[in-house]
C-alpha cells in the first residue's frame, strides 16, 4: 500500500526522509539513555552554599542624603579597619560608600566582614567624613551586626546586634557599639555596649 505523502516519481524524497526520521529517533534514545546517569551524578554532588564572611557588619543612613559616613570596625589582636585601611588579619571592608557620588544605588550602606572568629572584644564605630549640607546634625544611622553559623550542613546567618548612633557634626567619631564574641562566633553575655574607643587617628590603634 503506498504512503499518500510518498512521491512515486522522486523515491530519493522517500529516502531522505526515512534516514533523517531514524536520525532523531536515535538522537532521542541516547538522550533517554544518558539521562538517568545526569541525574544521578547531580544528585552524587553535595550542595554547598558559602555566606561572605563570619561576622558581618553592616552601617546604613538615610537614603536622601548626600553624605559619606564611614564604618570602621576592629577584632580583638587586630588594626583597625576603615576607608584608608581596608583590610586586617581578621576584617575587610566590603564597600566604601562616598554618598550620591559615583553612585547608581539610592542605599547608603557599608559593610565589613571577617574571615573566621576571634575571641574577645569587637569595636564598631561610625566617622561622619561627610554631611549633606541639606541635611544637617543631628541624625541617626543604624548599625546591624550579624553572625555566620553553620548547622546540618546548613549556613545560617544570625543578627546579633542592632542599634542606632547619633551623629551631631561633620568629623564626629562615635562607638555606636562594643561586644565579645567566643571562638565560635556566640554572643558573651552582658558584654554589649558603647563606649567610646577611637578606631580612626591613624588606622592601627
Amino acid at each position: 500500500m503506498l504512503n499518500p505523502y510518498d512521491d512515486p516519481a522522486n523515491p530519493g524524497d522517500t529516502l531522505f526522509r526515512d534516514v533523517l526520521s531514524l536520525a532523531l529517533l536515535g538522537f532521542l534514545a541516547v538522550i533517554v539513555l544518558l539521562l538517568p546517569h545526569l541525574v544521578a551524578d547531580q544528585q552524587d554532588q553535595p550542595t554547598t552554599v558559602t555566606a561572605s564572611g563570619d561576622v558581618v557588619v553592616q552601617l546604613t543612613w538615610p537614603s536622601e542624603m548626600d553624605a559619606d559616613m564611614d564604618l570602621w570596625v576592629k577584632a580583638p589582636g587586630d588594626i583597625s579597619v576603615g576607608y584608608s585601611n581596608k583590610g586586617g588579619k581578621i576584617f575587610n571592608l566590603l564597600r566604601d560608600d562616598l554618598g550620591n557620588k559615583f553612585d547608581l544605588s539610592s542605599v547608603n550602606h557599608e559593610s565589613a566582614y571577617s574571615r573566621g572568629f576571634a575571641r574577645g572584644e569587637y569595636v564598631v564605630n561610625v566617622h561622619a567624613y561627610r554631611i549633606d549640607p541639606n541635611h544637617p546634625p543631628p541624625f541617626a544611622v543604624e548599625v546591624l551586626v550579624s553572625t555566620k553559623t553553620s548547622r546540618n550542613d546548613q549556613v545560617q546567618v544570625k543578627p546579633i546586634v542592632f542599634t542606632r548612633a547619633l551623629i551631631r557634626r561633620q568629623g564626629h567619631e562615635v562607638t555606636a557599639v562594643r561586644f565579645s564574641l567566643t571562638e565560635n562566633g556566640e554572643l558573651m553575655e552582658d558584654s554589649v555596649h558603647s563606649l567610646f574607643k577611637p578606631l580612626r587617628v591613624d588606622g592601627r590603634k
